[in-house]
């Protein structure tokens, strides 16, 4: 029993982090693009570093050739002049900017290469937050539905209320239909009740006076009339 207990905690537990997992997961996905953009940003101040590095080799070696080709004919011209010390002099100087040229080689091929791997590096993490940008605009979506959903505005759609309401109207005339021919009954029993009516029926056998006129009563005034004289 006790198993089961623990069992049925640990899966409560699990089942609550992947709820507060589920719920905070867009938190999580804007601060791990946040870090992941800073990084791409970092990587881009390297790169640039790495380009005015390579530039700065790239005048540094143009100058120290420079110089070199400056000495070699300055030395030529020494030896061709009987002044080997003075040459020897310059051969000394071009050999520590031969050893300058190497090293400024070098750094430039180093630079070269973790150019182009930067350049890769931050085109590719580009590309990455681009796609992550565009999925995370859909899961915002997606959970703003949800959302909703999860409020009951889903269910509040007019459907289920017109529904009802066509419901309603059908009963009601229903009872109106059924009602009629009982509301008509009412009416006659009503008329036949009412006092004019039970005076024109005492009328009839000559129990009284007419309550209203007929034809027959109008027509006898007419004759009653003297004619006219001409």
């Amino acid at each position: 029993m006790f198993k089961t207990v623990l069992t049925l905690f640990r899966g409560s537990v699990a089942k609550a982090e992947e709820n507060l997992e589920d719920r905070s997961a867009l938190l999580i996905l804007d601060q791990e693009m946040r870090d992941a953009t800073a990084a791409v940003e970092r990587s881009k101040r390297a790169l640039a570093l790495a380009i005015a590095g390579d530039q700065e080799e790239g005048k540094r070696l143009e100058a120290t050739n420079a110089r070199i080709t400056d000495l070699e004919l300055r030395a030529t011209v020494a030896l061709r002049g009987g002044r080997e010390d003075l040459a020897r002099e310059a051969a000394e100087a071009i050999a520590n900017l031969e050893a300058e040229r190497d090293a400024a080689i070098t750094a430039r091929t180093l630079f070269a290469s973790e150019i182009t791997r930067l350049k890769r590096h931050v085109g590719n993490a580009e590309a990455r937050i681009a796609e992550l940008n565009r999925g995370s605009r859909t899961a915002r979506v997606s959970e703003s539905v949800r959302s909703l959903r999860r409020s009951g505005i889903e269910a509040a759609r007019p459907e289920s209320t017109l529904n009802e309401a066509e419901k309603t109207l059908s009963r009601l005339r229903d009872q109106q239909s059924e009602a009629q021919p009982a509301d008509e009954a009412l009416i006659e029993i009503d008329a036949a009740s009412a006092p004019p009516a039970t005076a024109e029926k005492l009328a009839e056998p000559s129990f009284g006076p007419r309550v209203k006129l007929t034809a027959d009563d109008v027509l006898a005034r007419l004759k009653a009339k003297p004619t006219p004289s001409d």
